[in-house]
């Protein structure tokens, strides 16, 4: 009980001092949470994908469409058990800084597809039953305070001019992995307006999303697809729904490796600033650890009241910190969510602050433990007065 004593009122002598590493050891833990939920939340896609699903896509590049008729070639291949098919549009709604993913698909192969979009049956069959319908996710209705029977105008990118679509359903995801940012319209409808203006897009698709009857199978089914079409002219490049995700993530990979060094790197600055703080109390109480050894004092007790000390400090921002992350992902939430639409604190974030909290307390306490155990008494008592 007195060790804990004196290890409160040093903690808090140089009530300045002590706040201002509080502070930034706070601010630190805030910065590598926060980097730490970014570099998760661009994983989420790939986390997300489901075993069971393939993409295929033309071989030579995402940008080169391939022939409708595919699609019955694919749904003959053994342990194929559904074949839908979709095309990016990148249609823009008002300008460019309203971005949101959006995408003309065959909605019932679609929706079949992907169970996780959850609708209600009266939403699925109006979507179905209105070629210029459409139907997006909860957040985005919420971002732009959309309601059911809206009419939504897009300006298309690779056809270009104004899209008139309606807002016929908005579904919820199954779990929090879902994307509820996204925008899907009837193929239908952007392949009939191809056919009037004579776009090479006429009859041709982005990519095929294909369900297979069982996992185990991916790997046959993707090379019987891509065997089928090799030679053509417009081979195909057949993968599971999670490495085509990979493929996205991959691009930005200089990007996230600079984000993990950056985190880490604050955690060092933040150990060299608690460091600093804990040798210079530990050189201001030498003549204090002096007297108390000649009290009877031992090593582990001042290792004790400097380890304590460190820890205190570090525990006290790091919960702080943690806490900050909060309000502080909201605001990337609102600000990143078109970008970045699954953007929570995962459980291994707290995990980690804790344990960058504890290795800043522990590393940060070694050295000036140390000198205040091995210095003489004699040189210690004479730092008095």
């Amino acid at each position: 009980m007195l060790i804990l004593k004196i290890l409160l009122r040093n903690t808090f002598r140089n009530r300045l001092r002590t706040g201002l590493t509080i502070l930034g050891m706070a601010i630190a833990i805030l910065a590598f949470g926060l980097l730490r939920t970014v570099i998760n939340a661009w994983y989420s896609g790939v986390e997300a994908s489901s075993a069971s699903r393939l993409i295929s896509r033309n071989a030579v590049s995402l940008a080169f469409p391939l022939p409708i008729s595919y699609k019955e070639k694919i749904r003959q291949v053994e342990g194929v058990k559904v074949v839908s098919y979709g095309t990016w549009f990148g249609g823009i709604y008002k300008d460019e800084k309203h971005f949101f993913p959006n995408f003309a698909v065959e909605p019932k192969s679609y929706l079949e597809l992907y169970p996780e979009f959850i609708l209600s049956e009266e939403e699925k069959r109006a979507f179905f039953n209105d070629q210029k319908g459409f139907v997006c996710g909860r957040k985005l209705v919420e971002r732009f305070g959309w309601k059911i029977g809206d009419i939504i105008t897009l300006k298309g990118t690779v056809l270009l001019g104004k899209w008139d679509f309606v807002l016929r359903g908005i579904y919820r995801g199954k779990d929090e992995n879902t994307d509820e940012t996204q925008f899907f319209f009837h193929w239908d409808y952007l392949n009939e307006m191809a056919k009037r203006v004579g776009h090479s897009w006429t009859d041709q698709v982005g990519f095929f999303m294909i369900g297979v009857t069982h996992p185990d199978k991916v790997t046959e089914v993707s090379l019987a697809i891509d065997r089928i079409f090799k030679n053509s002219l417009a081979e195909t490049m057949t993968e599971t729904e999670k490495a085509f995700q990979q493929g996205f993530v991959t691009m930005t990979r200089a990007l996230l490796t600079t984000i993990q060094i950056v985190s880490i790197v604050i955690i060092l600055i933040i150990l060299a600033v608690v460091a600093n703080t804990m040798a210079m109390t530990t050189r201001e109480r030498i003549g204090e650890y002096a007297i108390m050894k000649t009290l009877g004092f031992r090593g582990r007790h001042l290792a004790s009241l400097i380890f304590g000390e460190s820890l205190t400090i570090t525990l006290i921002g790091g919960l702080i910190g943690t806490l900050l992350i909060f309000p502080a992902s909201e605001i990337f939430r609102h600000e990143l969510g078109a970008y970045i639409p699954v953007f929570r604190v995962e459980d291994e974030t707290f995990l980690l602050n804790l344990m960058a909290t504890l290795l800043v307390a522990l590393f940060s306490a070694i050295i000036p433990t140390s000198r205040a155990i091995q210095i003489r008494i004699a040189d210690g008592l004479r730092r008095i007065g």
